[in-house]
């Protein structure tokens, strides 16, 4: 029952937040064009409760959870429902949605998926400046050498990095699948860019791909399905001192670059430990790069005892850098751009066939996936939080009636005309869009019972 609670609140609070941010993107710009909002809605269906403000608008919230709304007055409205101007003043009849000039009318309607990209890249610099950078780096374990395709004289090998991906720059170990996922479908070659520890330029390889990834299985390891096997390793720079520590005592500052220690070269944090792990209580000397010259410091390494009290070295340190405000700003705003377009190619990919719909999820599979990482944790469940604020914002910009995009490219039609379509052709639009975004719902909510069984 309480696991029910939780998966029940983490589902309200991450919905209520994202149609809330969503909704009053729609409605702070349709105040700033002066329209007049007859009703700001929290949930759909039956009104629980409402609060009226000074300017007349009704701030409402509704039984279902599953989305909201932003009532404006609309010359269409008053035409139907005449009634509805004794309640308004002049100024509110002269305030009309479709009286403002196209361009207002499509900043209002933009400015709810917009919202919800700045809420995606608010979140992400939070996140980002409350976690270390992991300075980590994607190094190959083994390959199967039947699918590697020659370039250049050159082959895969054991130890490298992967940098770039058809010449996109990899610079975060998860967008290696990311950027894979987006070739779903493709027969040709992929290129990766690979950096070796004892070579300066990157060496080049190309992989033959004949339909990639064809299934939801493949599509799941798509780095396994080009006969890959891969680890993430941290770079070897210096994070967190301990107080007191052997690095502390010998010198070492953050984001020291250690190089070598004595005469062993060191490639990664990994290397570090193994180095430092079986020399407690000796001295040895390390390499290090330090704004951009070699320094040598002599450290004093450490005399540790593990649950079985044999002794082993250590030197004191953590590794992954902390961010400033602007690198985490501006990681935010890389992390919601680079996101926001791999999920219109991933919906592009859906559409094609080239990408499985199971992947779709509905109310059961946010319900499912808030529960989970609410229970791991505040960050877990916001950067679930910021994931959804961009598929929000997305999906909404799709050009299908009912949904802001669909709304802008009606904006956009009547432009190029001169006026808008005819209220009959409207009406069959909207009804369209209405089903087929029902279709949808319909859709996702069946992919997420059929995870049950």
């Amino acid at each position: 029952m309480i696991t029910f609670i939780i998966y029940l609140l983490s589902f309200m609070a991450l919905l209520g937040v994202l149609v809330t941010i969503h909704e009053y993107g729609h409605f702070i710009v349709a105040r700033l064009c002066k329209v007049h909002v007859q009703r700001f809605s929290l949930g759909m269906g039956p009104v629980m409760y409402t609060k009226m403000d000074k300017h007349g608008t009704e701030f409402a919230l509704s039984l279902l959870p599953l989305g909201g709304y932003v009532s404006m007055i609309t010359n269409k409205l008053i035409e139907v429902e005449p009634e509805i101007k004794e309640t308004l003043s002049d100024e509110q009849l002269k305030n009309t949605f479709d009286s403002k000039p196209k361009w207002q009318r499509a900043s209002i309607m933009f400015a709810g998926p917009l919202a919800n990209f700045l809420l995606s890249i608010f979140i992400f610099s939070i996140i980002f400046l409350n976690t270390p950078d992991p300075q980590s780096v994607t190094v190959i374990k083994d390959q199967n050498s039947s699918i590697i395709f020659k370039s250049d004289g050159e082959f895969i090998l054991p130890g490298d990095q992967i940098k770039s991906i058809n010449s996109v720059n990899i610079n975060d170990p998860k967008d290696i699948n990311l950027e894979l996922l987006s070739y779903a479908g493709y027969s040709g070659y992929i290129d990766l860019g690979l950096k070796r520890n004892d070579i300066n330029n990157l060496v080049n390889v190309s992989i033959q791909v004949a339909d990639y990834l064809p299934t939801s299985e493949s599509q799941s390891n798509p780095l396994g399905y080009l006969g890959l096997t891969v680890e993430n390793k941290m770079k070897p720079i210096v994070g967190q001192i301990v107080s007191g520590g052997a690095a502390e005592l010998a010198g070492l500052k953050p984001n020291d670059v250690i190089k070598r220690i004595d005469t062993q070269k060191i490639n990664y944090a990994s290397d570090l430990r193994a180095a430092v792990l079986t020399i407690p209580n000796s001295t040895a000397l390390f390499n290090i790069e330090r704004n951009g010259e070699l320094i040598q410091i002599p450290v004093r390494i450490q005399s540790l005892l593990d649950s079985e009290g044999k002794e082993y070295g250590a030197i004191g340190i953590a590794f992954g850098t902390t961010r400033s405000l602007s690198q985490a700003v501006s990681k935010g705003v890389f992390e919601t751009y680079n996101l926001s377009k791999k999920t219109l190619q991933f919906i592009g990919k859906m559409l094609t066939g080239n990408m499985g719909t199971e992947n779709l999820s509905g109310p059961i599979g946010i319900a499912e996936m808030a529960g989970n990482t609410a229970q791991a944790g505040l960050l877990p469940f916001m950067y679930l939080m910021a994931l959804l604020s961009i598929s929000l914002a997305v999906l909404n910009l799709l050009p299908i009636p009912v949904l802001d995009g669909g709304q802008l490219t009606l904006l956009g039609i009547e432009a190029i005309r001169g006026k808008p379509l005819s209220e009959k052709v409207e009406n069959y639009i909207y009804s369209g869009g209405a089903i087929l975004v029902g279709m949808l719902m319909i859709f996702a909510v069946f992919n997420d019972v059929s995870r049950f069984f």
